[in-house]
């Protein structure tokens, strides 16, 4: 059983890596649509983990490598997000919808000894998933006089391997070495109308593609500090990271050319109908710059917790079609925690169910028109145990939910409001130990 756990966690890297993620217009911009964190147990907490040390054996964090103080069993996790994105825009009172369900994380951790801890994990960072049509009619309103059509694709994944190290009971620190990788393209088309055919086919396009090929490579550290009043059984947690050493490889493709369709569904050009007008190389180092978080929590024992944490992210220069797009500095403010009635009533099953709840505002780094695009919500959460599972067994079945908004529909601009499912399990055992006496 342990061996078929392990080959499904080599083998679903593969269709995490080929899946497309249905994601915001906002997308279009930068490196697409980033994902904060993509673990049920971090989202459904409004996204603390600076300073969150689980009181139980059988969870890893990747946030902050050095919050992994009380980890002590072999943990596989596995996690599908569904997302629902309801737009809108006073831009011709537009609306639309889109969902799309994938593979959001998987990860492998494991104790190396009582102090050392070691996690590897794999999970979509952002992606484009785009295709938006604009088109300018006459002053009769009802001819056309010419389409502006917009396509984006591609994602981009993060492989981490991250070590925690146990200094004394009360301070631990860590490290992850994190991996991006992926291809990102964006596609703006122009046509004009041909009023003799009375269609957009045939007519000549103009078109200018981007193509980004990425891999990047940075680090993280952090630290944390808790203490534990033996008598009150109530801990008091400071935790900070920082994301640095920026080491990226992004190799940006730019064609502009004019070439036709041979079919109406615009998949296949005409053979030789092709001219390029321009088309150049360009090499960027700083795709993901620095970042920092700083949390504080306070709890009860195995009983309930609860933390507030601000992150922040300095804005980063892209090229957008050929020209240079600057992002401002964002930050993010999370609160959040969970409750567990009590572990030890085996009597009533929801007493030993894991309740999480949070909140969080985002200040977006995109700034379109004067306004900052921006993102909150609040979210929920269960941890439903096996039925056998103990408080030195935790595993189980997690369930997430996510609801909030982003953007504006200030200047025609986009209002989204979304919802998000997650559903995940975490298997844990001291599994992969030798068994010392028979």
């Amino acid at each position: 059983m342990k061996k078929i756990f392990v080959v499904s966690f080599i083998s679903v890297g593969y269709f995490l890596n080929a899946q497309s993620l249905s994601n915001s217009p906002y997308a279009t911009y930068g490196i697409g649509d980033v994902k904060y964190d993509n673990t049920i147990e971090t989202t459904s907490m409004g996204g603390i983990s600076t300073a969150f040390i689980s009181d139980f054996t059988s969870s890893f964090n990747f946030a902050n490598p050095a919050n992994n103080a009380n980890f002590e069993l072999t943990s596989i996790r596995l996690e599908a997000t569904n997302e629902n994105n309801y737009f809108k825009s006073n831009y011709n009172d537009m609306k639309s919808t889109k969902h799309s369900t994938y593979l959001s994380n998987i990860s492998l951790a494991f104790p190396l000894s009582s102090k050392v801890k070691m996690g590897i994990s794999y999970q979509p960072y952002s992606s484009k998933s785009y295709d938006i049509v604009t088109e300018q009619l006459a002053s009769d309103n009802t001819t056309p006089l010419y389409r502006n059509n917009f396509k984006g694709s591609g994602t981009l994944n993060t492989a981490q391997i991250a070590l925690s190290y146990k200094i004394s009971q009360e301070l631990s620190v860590g490290a992850k070495a994190n991996l991006y990788f992926g291809d990102l393209n964006d596609l703006n088309e122009f046509r004009a109308y041909n009023s003799n055919l009375g269609t957009y086919v045939g007519e000549y396009v103009n078109g200018y593609e981007t193509k980004n090929r990425i891999r990047n490579f940075n680090f993280t550290l952090g630290t944390s500090y808790q203490t534990l009043n033996t008598r009150t059984d109530k801990k008091f947690t400071v935790g900070a990271t920082a994301t640095f050493g920026n080491t990226s490889n992004m190799t940006t493709q730019y064609t502009n050319s004019t070439y036709r369709y041979s079919d109406a569904q615009e998949t296949t050009k005409v053979t030789g109908s092709e001219t390029i007008i321009e088309q150049k190389e360009t090499k960027s180092k700083n795709l993901l710059p620095l970042q920092a978080s700083l949390g504080v929590g306070y709890g009860s024992e195995n009983h309930w917790f609860v933390s507030g944490q601000v992150d922040y992210k300095k804005g980063e220069d892209i090229s957008y079609f050929g020209k240079d797009f600057n992002f401002q500095d964002t930050y993010r403010i999370s609160a959040g925690g969970w409750y567990l009635p009590n572990y030890n009533n085996f009597r009533n099953y929801f007493s030993r169910v894991i309740y999480r709840y949070g909140a969080f505002y985002e200040r977006g780094n995109l700034n379109l028109e004067g306004n900052s695009i921006n993102k909150f919500g609040i979210s929920a959460g269960v941890m439903l145990p096996f039925k056998n599972s103990s408080i030195t067994r935790m595993s189980g079945l997690e369930i997430g939910l996510e609801v909030g908004k982003r953007g504006t529909l200030q200047n025609n601009l986009i209002n989204q409001n979304f919802v998000n499912l997650r559903i995940g399990f975490n298997f844990a055992d001291k599994w992969f130990r030798k068994t010392l006496y028979n």
